[in-house]
């Protein structure tokens, strides 16, 4: 994000006080933030608080009508932006873009701008659900320039419980910085990927279990990636630390077993499949309903192996078909890796260790080796996010 050029638009409605978190979040990560809002959404939020936030002017419609002495003001920040981001987008103002229509500076910057442009709608879910609204909708997508968002489902402003919620501030954040990495290409579009995350949990009885510290964060990095790149994505997910990203076909299990079922159910229709997931290799070899006393527990416990779901899909895999695996290691990464890739018919494997810095189970950042059967590249530290879209850089040259 650092010295990133992104302008905020925002509209007239209640979700524009989330506005200020965004910015913030921009700001600090670095980047250079103006601000626009329309003549309504000044109604919900002032153009200090976001000039405070931005560290700069924000501008509303008495600027555009002023006179200028350099060049006109939708033409400077049209052309400034790397991205623009329509938070929240109103009904009005919707319909405005999706028939060419300019009579603010909101609009007017639009048109004279030729960046990707991120919409966030937010609206009462009657509002959103109406025919028009939605052919609207329909039409502004068809233009590549623009990246709609998902409306969220729950308890509106107006108490009605349903479609409509604008997207949360961090969705928003990850999806500008999806859109800055690809310069809003979908190259994905239409790909169907299937993702497996989090770490399986293996139970000896109601409350005790064998499991692993991972938080799934990765394999959401993945789901939101590959959505943010046009992808129809299936995320099969055990307990996971994060918000599933809006749009994202998202399956919950919580063993090994469940998790193999899942991903046999779903690999067919998959033209990507990640095995992101950290899936545990062995479970108690018996199970309790009951919850033992301590003075039960077994001095060892029985083990038995879990089915390998990754090996099992490679044996099933069609030629049409890409099967990535992950390989979690420490010390040397890239033997293990290999024997991976080559034992369980992978297409490619990502190996990164869980003994360094800023990497691994937990961690926001995390480094990797992508391997195939001729090459072998090293990205360095960076978030999960930019990982991810760097896998699918990968990925795309296996086709």
């Amino acid at each position: 994000m650092l010295g990133k050029k992104i302008l905020i638009g925002v509209g007239g409605g209640i979700a524009a006080y989330k506005i200020c978190e965004l910015v913030s979040t921009l700001f600090k990560a670095g980047a250079e933030v103006r601000v626009i809002l329309t003549d309504f959404a000044q109604e919900f939020i002032t153009p200090l608080t976001l000039a405070t936030l931005a560290r700069h002017q924000a501008y509303t419609d008495k600027d555009f009508w002023q006179p200028s002495y350099n060049r006109p003001l939708h033409i400077d920040l049209g052309e400034w932006a790397e991205i623009l981001v329509i938070a929240p987008l109103t009904a009005n103002t919707l319909a405005k873009l999706a028939h060419g229509m300019a009579d603010n500076l909101l609009t007017n910057t639009v048109l004279a701008s030729n960046c990707p442009i991120l919409l966030a709608p937010a609206m009462n879910t009657e509002m959103w659900q109406q025919l028009s609204v939605q052919r609207n909708w329909q039409q502004l997508l068809t233009d590549k320039r623009y990246h709609g968002m998902e409306t969220g489902y729950g308890l509106l402003a107006c108490d009605r419980v349903g479609a409509g919620r604008m997207a949360e501030p961090e969705e928003i954040f990850n999806h500008a910085r999806s859109l800055l990495y690809t310069k809003g290409q979908q190259d994905l579009f239409g790909k169907r990927v299937l993702i497996s995350a989090g770490g399986t949990q293996e139970y000896l009885d109601p409350v005790r279990f064998i499991g692993n510290p991972s938080t799934g964060k990765m394999g959401l990095a993945l789901a939101q990636a590959a959505l943010h790149r046009g992808a129809i994505v299936t995320l099969v997910h055990a307990p996971v630390s994060g918000e599933i990203p809006l749009g994202v076909k998202a399956i919950a299990v919580v063993s090994a077993d469940e998790m193999r079922q899942v991903m046999l159910n779903n690999f067919a229709d998959a033209d990507i499949t990640i095995m992101a997931a950290a899936v545990a290799d062995v479970k108690p070899a018996n199970y309790s309903s009951e919850k033992l006393p301590k003075k039960s527990l077994p001095q060892s416990l029985p083990l038995e192996l879990v089915s390998d779901i990754v090996a099992e899909l490679g044996r099933l895999k069609q030629p049409h078909q890409r099967l990535i695996g992950f390989a979690a290691q420490t010390g040397d990464i890239v033997t293990p890796a290999l024997q991976k890739l080559q034992t369980k018919n992978l297409d490619a494997i990502a190996a990164n260790p869980i003994d360094l810095p800023n990497s691994g189970f937990g961690s926001d950042s995390n480094l990797a080796i992508f391997i195939d059967a001729n090459r072998q590249v090293k990205i360095p530290a960076c978030s999960k996010l930019q990982l991810a879209h760097h896998l699918y850089d990968f990925i795309r040259t296996l086709f």
